[in-house]
């Protein structure tokens, strides 16, 4: 595995649509141990439960969602009733990340597949749970003990985030601070990770 010091890090939110699309490419291209995932939430303000879009929100989603089964048609994809709050899934997917760094990604990226596939709302707190709970993770994994260590965490990576000066996603950060944002082709994709 690669020293998480010369990963890239990927910021990432599990309500963006590129942001799957991009994770999804990043394991089909076999680069996903290069990166280190990072997730941050774009758009904090969104309401728990999930709320059902309509008028220009729903038409802006239906068009983010088409733009990427043009960018990437090999990924299944569907659309989603509304973009739920993050907040609790990226806590979840950090206290993962910190129990058990090898189930993690797997958990990580069931995630953006049952909101982006299943349309599933990710800031309901029992379907995380359950979700934890298939991958080998415990209740704790949501809540439980106080985890300081993991609320570092969390602030860390929107720190650093912020720190890019571009707030998008997905946004590849490189040890040498290079960026690249949004999804990109395969072949840019390999060259920006490897330094080429």
């Amino acid at each position: 595995m690669t020293n998480e010091t010369n990963r890239c890090r990927l910021y990432s939110d599990f309500n963006c649509p590129f942001c799957y699309a991009m994770h999804e490419r990043l394991y089909a291209l076999g680069l996903m141990e290069q990166v280190s995932w990072h997730g941050v939430q774009h758009a904090p303000h969104l309401p728990q439960p999930m709320a059902t879009w309509a008028g220009h929100l729903q038409a802006e989603l239906k068009q983010e969602v088409e733009m990427v089964r043009r960018l990437a048609p090999e990924l299944s994809i569907s659309l989603p009733a509304g973009k739920p709050n993050t907040g609790l899934a990226i806590t979840a997917s950090a206290r993962a990340l910190r129990t058990d760094a090898t189930r993690a990604p797997e958990f990580i990226r069931s995630l953006y597949r049952l909101f982006w596939v299943n349309g599933a709302d990710l800031s309901d707190e029992q379907l995380l749970r359950l979700e934890a709970e298939r991958h080998g993770f415990d209740g704790t994994v949501l809540r439980g003990p106080a985890a300081p260590a993991v609320d570092w965490v969390l602030h860390e990576w929107g720190d650093r985030w912020e720190e890019t000066d571009h707030q998008g996603v997905p946004l590849l950060q490189r040890a040498d601070n290079q960026l690249l944002v949004g999804l990109v082709p395969e072949e840019t994709l390999r060259q920006f990770l490897t330094g080429a």
